[in-house]
């Protein structure tokens, strides 16, 4: 059971270190005197915000603190959004798109998103999902676009075979060194290729290169 914050305390506290009477706090936090006399007697509860703001009279400030009295910062506010710029649920896990692609693949004309979350399973066990997980939801990194990773899967594959190109030439396979090339292929080839075989192209593909 968690033990219950003493609000009658903290208050008298904050007004011993501020050196205010019931009415001077409540003028300077922007609360009524009833509301902090309400505080002190314990008969009503104030909201944080009016907390911090009487705190902060006293030079103290409100926090979170873990079982070891360590402060626990609250969640990265420039985390991952979807793309209604909401944020995504703090009890769940983040994650680039592309980790789950399965939940898009039998949807084509549905755009894939940049982030995605894990539902959290009914037979997971929260404590050690709690010990497991990240303290905070991804934040966002330039490249992190489905886009813009298949561009980059492109690249890299184009550049394996630029390679092996050069190796056959280089061991007389090839009559003639290869000709500096330059993929068109738009990224739905990517995203078709498996990479189980020769590279995958769309019907419309402009570029269809393959290795020779």
């Amino acid at each position: 059971m968690p033990e219950l914050f003493d609000l009658c305390g903290a208050l008298r506290r904050i007004r011993r270190l501020a050196d205010m009477s019931q009415r001077e706090l409540a003028e300077a936090a922007g609360l009524s005197a009833s509301a902090v006399a309400h505080g002190e007697a314990g008969t009503r509860d104030l909201p944080v915000t009016a907390l911090a703001r009487a705190a902060g009279l006293a030079g103290l400030r409100i926090a979170l603190l873990d079982g070891n009295g360590d402060e626990v910062p609250g969640m990265d506010p420039d985390a991952v959004r979807d793309r209604a710029g909401r944020r995504f649920p703090a009890h769940l896990d983040t994650m680039l798109s592309e980790e789950r692609a399965s939940r898009w693949e039998h949807r084509p004309r549905l755009q894939q998103p940049t982030y995605t979350f894990d539902r959290r399973l009914p037979w997971e066990d929260a404590e050690r999902r709690a010990r497991e997980r990240p303290d905070d939801h991804l934040r966002p990194q330039p490249g992190d676009s489905p886009g813009e990773r298949a561009a980059v899967r492109k690249a890299a594959r184009r550049q394996r075979d630029a390679e092996h190109r050069q190796r056959r030439f280089l061991a007389g396979e090839l009559a003639v060194p290869p000709d500096p090339f330059t993929c068109s292929c738009p990224p739905t080839c990517d995203e078709l290729d498996d990479r189980s075989g020769r590279p995958v192209h769309t019907d419309d593909c402009p570029c269809r290169c393959d290795v020779g």
